[in-house]
């Protein structure tokens, strides 16, 4: 049952941000404890050193070997040759 209480929350927000409605937890962290049925929000600060970001990003395509690394039609081993 957890899994299905974390992807309904999740695709909640999706929706919020997709349509631009409500209040997303951005810049919140939400946890959650299943066997107590308790939430708890944390306050999450954007990094100043966050690479991607910024106005002029640090990082700015894939990794080299992304391309063999996502490839799901091979296995790992294949992907290490």
């Amino acid at each position: 049952m957890l899994p299905g209480v974390i992807g309904v929350m999740m695709a909640t927000e999706a929706v919020k941000i997709l349509l631009d409605i409500g209040n997303p937890l951005i810049g919140r962290l939400l946890a959650y404890d299943s066997l107590a049925m308790r939430f708890r929000e944390f306050k999450v600060n954007r990094s100043d050193n966050w690479p991607v970001g910024q106005p002029h990003p640090t990082i700015e395509e894939l990794l080299p070997d992304y391309e063999a690394y996502a490839d799901m039609n091979h296995s790992v081993e294949d992907a290490a040759d």
